[in-house]
C-alpha cells in the first residue's frame, strides 16, 4: 500500500481545474480515496432546503476535494512547488523536497 506524501496542514498549489495556480492549505485528507480538501479552493455552490417554517433557502459554496496527482506540495524553505521524497533517519520516516533537498 502507497502511504499519501501531502498531509492535512501543508500548503499545496493546484496544478489542473478551474483554480489551477492558486495556492492554499489542506483542510482534510483521505488517503484512501487519495484526495484532499483545500481551505476556500475548489469551491462548488451547493443548494440548501430552509429547515424552518419562515426560513428561505440559499445557496452556499462547498469546497469539494482534489485528486491527490492535481496538486503539488510547497516547499516551506525554497517556496516552489515540488514533488516530495521520503527518507529515514533513525527509524523514522522524513519527508524531503526533491528540489532543495529540506526536510519539510
Amino acid at each position: 500500500m502507497n502511504t499519501m506524501k501531502i498531509k492535512k496542514g501543508d500548503t499545496v498549489k493546484i496544478l489542473l481545474g478551474k483554480d489551477h495556480g492558486k495556492i492554499g492549505k489542506v483542510q482534510h485528507a483521505d488517503p484512501k480515496g487519495e484526495r484532499v480538501t483545500l481551505e476556500n479552493l475548489n469551491l462548488f455552490k451547493k443548494h440548501v432546503k430552509p429547515r424552518k417554517q419562515g426560513e428561505k433557502g440559499e445557496t452556499v459554496q462547498v469546497p469539494r476535494p482534489v485528486r491527490i496527482s492535481n496538486v503539488a506540495l510547497v516547499c516551506p524553505s525554497c517556496s516552489k512547488a515540488t514533488r516530495v521524497g521520503v527518507r529515514r533517519e533513525k527509524g523514522i520516516r522524513i519527508r524531503f523536497c526533491k528540489k532543495c533537498n529540506a526536510s519539510i
